[in-house]
């Protein structure tokens, strides 16, 4: 490899490592304000964000790792664990009650068990009490492959939480909250573009909830 290839390759690696430090991605400080903290305070929170952004792209890898061994998408797997915590719980799983958990209309949540029954995934029986309903169960083969990846996975999490003394657990939450709180935060508008061509509405999908 040519010398200047590998100071190219030096040079990307470098900018993949720094994508959560704000001297890299904020140099004027016009959304992250740095300059009064000392380079050790900034070099904790650095890495301390550059930890979480490991984590998230290990999480996302195990999960896109199962899903494609199992045939699944996103959505799939977050019905199948459901339906799982539902079963040992012993409440009955309905249709409903998934499409509410999932945040998707009901037709679309027709066509994800149609799809799962097809592939093996669930099977659908008579309510024990509502004549008019059916529920959902995850079948064995199924519920086995899935607590061998995920729920192995979430096994070892749990050990790393319950390794925390109390008060770290406590910092941890309060830190992950205020972490939520900042995603679930409203993006402001952007400013009015006085040229643009005024936008009309999107047509509604067809498998859109109707309010």
């Amino acid at each position: 490899m040519t010398p200047g290839r590998d100071d190219a390759r030096r040079d990307a690696h470098r900018i993949s490592a720094s994508l959560t430090d704000p001297r890299i991605i904020d140099p004027r400080q016009e959304l992250v304000r740095h300059d009064d903290l000392s380079e050790e305070e900034l070099a904790q929170i650095v890495r301390l964000l550059a930890a979480m952004r490991e984590w998230r792209d290990a999480d996302q890898r195990l999960s896109f790792e199962s899903r494609t061994h199992m045939k699944l998408n996103e959505t799939d797997m977050r019905a199948l664990r459901y339906i799982i915590a539902s079963m040992n719980a012993q409440v009955p799983v309905t249709a409903g009650a998934l499409s509410d958990h999932l945040r998707i209309s009901t037709a679309s949540t027709t066509k994800l068990l149609d799809r799962l029954e097809r592939a093996g995934h669930v099977v659908r029986r008579p309510h024990p009490t509502d004549r008019r309903a059916v529920t959902v169960e995850i079948t064995p083969e199924t519920h086995r492959e899935v607590r061998r990846t995920m729920g192995l996975q979430h096994a070892r999490r749990f050990e790393v939480a319950r390794a925390l003394s109390t008060a770290d657990r406590d910092t941890v939450t309060r830190f992950l909250q205020d972490l939520s709180a900042t995603t679930l935060a409203a993006v402001p508008a952007a400013p009015a573009d006085p040229d643009a061509a005024p936008e009309t509405d999107p047509a509604p999908r067809a498998d859109a909830p109707r309010g």
